[in-house]
């Protein structure tokens, strides 16, 4: 089959399970066939994925802002298409050094030299979310040809025109046998997560993880998992309430509170809420004067997440919370509407453990504050819930700071603003427990996404496995019980110094 006949054959929106295991077995296949490929093979690669991401920017972005119904362009282009740019020239500018091999120092010495190569796994399946769906796909689509891996996307269905010409602008400029793009609706992602990849990436709310994970499980296919969580912010006993409450404000907007990053509850001192509430309202205000007809305001993707966002608001109104609507006076009535699905930036005081929204990722322009008496309250109420993907603080370097970065887990942390430790390059990212497994960006995807085989020769004298073999010395069994009586005592007396 011609790349031509390839690329016509899998941009059908759904494709049979027979025909996505025809995909894999074509790009294992080429895999086998090529072994694995150069540093400038790689680069290559990973140039015209950018490339075809690039080359379709504004058609992309006009498709963002189609499927979400309000998604100014701007906001589009500069975090799903630029937001990859930076981990691309970080791996094209460190590949030939992470592809070297490492050898284990002290093993040429004792007659074992010994070292490890960082081999491609082979096909790497990678299913993206609907929030950012082009970067969330392309990053771990470029560490994966960066190890030297095929690659298989499956995008989104809820983001349905995106993902047309996402696979369009892909097929553009790569064989499918290189990087596939398939499409379809939960059907399709369920067949997808069945196939028995050499690595699964998947990237979306836990719950549907737990299903990637279980499918992937079946054939023993190792998977990372980027998953959220409600990600707790602490406004410090020092902090400047009027700043924190404007940069948290402006976090929580983000992608109209459609951001796995997003903060999600807020502590703040007692003292200091009436304040807090204020500037976050004055704040929020100014970024968004109006909400109905606002073309810089990100709207609900679909129906089903603008009426369970709406769904949280109600629920906690209706067991005594206080709902606070940041919308002028005159569109109050108007809102949220759920015809253009504008939900308004809403704070919620008095948030209790029976309301489903101090459980659920709110995934909208929603948060609750909480005030504190102490940071060791906060941090209690943080260790209650399942550590979440990020968790912010605001304030000074203090030893509550180093308390609380002591005492919670999360898949990290960024004092006085928002998710600054996803964009380092170099640094990993990932969750812990519910809110993901596995981590990637920079050194960290490439060594996540390769076999890391270790390679050692003999030059001993005699094998080890003849040194085993009987017959026994008759003073064998003292000489190993002499070593464990040596072993024993050594760990006594570490302990005992301790």
């Amino acid at each position: 089959m011609t790349t031509v006949e390839r690329t016509a054959a899998i941009l059908d929106a759904d494709l049979s399970p027979h025909r996505m295991r025809e995909i894999l077995s074509d790009q294992r296949t080429a895999f086998l066939r090529e072994g694995p490929p150069s540093a400038a093979v790689r680069r290559d690669r990973i140039d015209r994925l950018s490339l075809a991401v690039l080359e379709h920017a504004d058609e992309l972005a006009e498709a963002l802002m189609a499927d979400f119904g309000n998604r100014p362009l701007a906001h589009s282009i500069s975090s799903d298409i630029l937001g990859s740019l930076p981990d691309i020239e970080h791996v094209r500018a460190n590949l030939e050094t992470w592809m070297e091999p490492r050898v284990i120092d002290g093993t040429a010495e004792r007659g074992t030299p010994t070292f490890v190569q960082s081999r491609p796994k082979g096909v790497v399946g990678v299913i993206g979310p609907w929030n950012f769906p082009v970067s969330l796909v392309v990053t771990p689509s470029i560490e994966a040809l960066a190890a030297g891996n095929r690659v298989m996307i499956k995008f989104s269905e809820i983001p349905a025109r995106t993902a047309e010409v996402f696979a369009r602008a892909v097929a553009t400029r790569l064989d499918p046998v290189e990087v596939a793009v398939l499409r379809g609706g939960p059907e399709t992602s369920a067949a997808f997560s069945d196939l028995p990849f050499d690595h699964l990436f998947f990237t979306g709310s836990p719950a549907v993880g737990r299903h990637v994970a279980a499918a992937a499980g079946r054939n023993l296919v190792p998977v990372t998992l980027e998953l959220g969580g409600k990600n707790p912010v602490v406004v410090g006993p020092d902090a400047d309430v009027a700043v924190a409450a404007e940069r948290i404000s402006a976090a929580r907007m983000m992608n109209g509170g459609q951001l796995c990053l997003c903060p999600d509850w807020v502590f703040v001192p007692r003292a200091g809420l009436d304040e807090f509430v204020s500037a976050y309202r004055e704040s929020t205000s100014r970024y968004f004067p109006t909400v109905l007809g606002n073309p810089d305001y990100v709207t609900s993707v679909n129906d089903a997440n603008y009426r369970r966002v709406v769904g949280l608001i109600e629920d906690a109104k209706s067991k005594g919370a206080t709902v606070v609507t940041i919308a002028p006076e005159e569109e109050q009535g108007a809102l949220p509407d759920p015809t253009t699905r504008r939900i308004p930036p809403t704070l919620v005081l008095g948030v209790t453990e029976e309301m489903d929204l101090a459980h659920d990722e709110v995934f909208g322009p929603v948060i609750s504050v909480r005030p504190y008496d102490t940071v060791d309250e906060a941090i209690t109420a943080i260790n209650a819930k399942p550590a979440p993907l990020a968790a912010y603080w605001y304030g000074a370097d203090t030893a509550e700071y180093q308390d609380f970065l002591r005492r919670t887990t999360s898949g990290g942390v960024t004092r006085n603003d928002m998710a600054l430790h996803f964009g380092i390059e170099g640094a990993p990212f990932g969750g812990v427990g519910q809110s993901g497994s596995g981590a990637y960006h920079g050194r960290t995807g490439f060594d996540a996404l390769s076999h890391q085989r270790t390679i050692t020769g003999s030059e001993l004298p005699i094998g080890i496995a003849p040194r085993a073999m009987p017959p026994y010395a008759s003073d064998a069994l003292d000489g190993v019980r002499q070593k464990v009586t040596a072993a024993t005592r050594a760990t006594r007396d570490r302990l005992a110094a301790h």
